[in-house]
């Protein structure tokens, strides 16, 4: 029975990811820009699971209160934050991964209202566990697709003897993108903008 609950919550952490969880994708692809090396990323995506876990639990079980008003714009501002560190930074700073996990923990505390209402009803536990699973799948997911994608563009530069153009063609232009729909997303959460 456990077992099966953990199941149940694999897929509600996978689909908040795909193909919900559009500020999840774009977070993740932000931190694959000016990321170090796969170990590295694969690290902070898991510091950012695991804060999100904190958060989403002490929230979904009323421990904390998560006012969505202050709550969502801060989730597009780390969104925001994390693109322009890969304009401006050619590589990730030292202080990257506890700035990650204070993103998670807002991110999981937006999630976390979403989530009360089934958890309060399942084992705890089993939700927790499988919430985090099925999130941090989709997160590796979502860095796969990155990593595939940044890759052919390197392939398709380095053949063209053009590799030095990896980051003005694609990092930053992906990162710009990234910071605008952030920006909107803050903007439209705040009242400034029309949802």
């Amino acid at each position: 029975m456990w077992f099966e609950n953990v199941g149940t919550f694999i897929d509600f952490g996978f689909q908040h990811i795909i193909p919900q969880g559009l500020d999840h994708v774009l977070f993740v692809v932000a931190l694959y820009l000016n990321a170090r090396g796969w170990r590295p990323l694969i690290l902070q995506v898991t510091t950012f699971t695991v804060a999100h876990t904190i958060t989403l639990g002490l929230a979904a079980t009323g421990i904390v209160q998560s006012p969505g008003e202050i709550i969502e714009p801060l989730i597009a501002i780390s969104i925001v934050a994390l693109a322009v560190e890969a304009i401006v930074f050619k590589r990730a700073n030292i202080w990257r991964l506890p700035v990650i996990f204070a993103f998670g923990l807002l991110h999981g505390l937006g999630f976390g209202s979403v989530m009360k209402v089934y958890l309060e009803n399942a084992d705890l536990s089993a939700g927790l566990v499988g919430i985090t699973l099925g999130v941090e799948a989709g997160h590796l997911l979502v860095l796969l697709a990155t990593g595939l994608v940044a890759s052919a563009i390197q392939l398709a530069l380095k053949s063209a003897s053009k590799l030095q153009l990896y980051r003005p063609a694609f990092v930053i232009p992906v990162a710009a993108v990234i910071a605008l729909v952030g920006l909107y997303w803050t903007l439209q959460r705040i009242g400034a903008l029309p949802e």
